[in-house]
């Protein structure tokens, strides 16, 4: 159990400097009318106007959604690549819809799905329903390569990397 959580942890901690590269690029309109990279309003989430912070904790949230998605479903992708990507696809749609049109507009202050129903905001919820989809792509089928490794060489990911 151990090492699918392991590998979880580390193809989301990939996956997330993926899409932490697309949120910097991102940007957002912010309270006054000012456009901000999405990895700043990340920041906001936890009350901080820093970029570091931002990516501190989007990296922090990686790793845990990665563990939860090798906890959840690495029993069913194992080393498949194409299992990897599906199953990773769906759950980064289900963490778009939790995370970036629940959570996050809550935690900013908002109503949920307030990103769907403002005008302005509309095309940054669609950049960031890409960025998830791209997300969990990533997750799996680097989760999946971590696990294929790991059998073939019947070594757990994450002593793998400590060597």
């Amino acid at each position: 159990m151990r090492s699918i959580i392991s590998a979880g942890v580390v193809a989301g901690l990939l996956a997330g400097v993926i899409f932490g590269i697309m949120m910097q690029m991102m940007s957002a309109p912010a309270p006054g009318g000012r456009q901000v990279p999405m990895m700043l309003m990340v920041a906001m989430v936890v009350k901080s106007g820093s970029l570091a912070v931002g990516w501190l904790y989007h990296l922090f949230n990686s790793a845990v959604i990665g563990g939860i998605f090798g906890w959840l479903g690495g029993r069913r992708v194992q080393g498949r690549l194409g299992a990897g990507a599906g199953w990773g696809a769906l759950y980064g749609l289900a963490w778009w819809i939790l995370g970036a049109l629940i959570l996050m507009p809550v935690l900013l202050g908002m109503p949920a799905f307030a990103p769907l129903g403002m005008p302005p905001m509309r095309p940054v919820a669609m950049g960031s329903l890409v960025g998830h989809l791209i997300f969990g792509v990533v997750l799996g089928i680097g989760f999946a390569w971590l696990r294929r490794r790991a059998q073939e060489r019947g070594v757990a990911p994450a002593e793998r990397l400590a060597r």
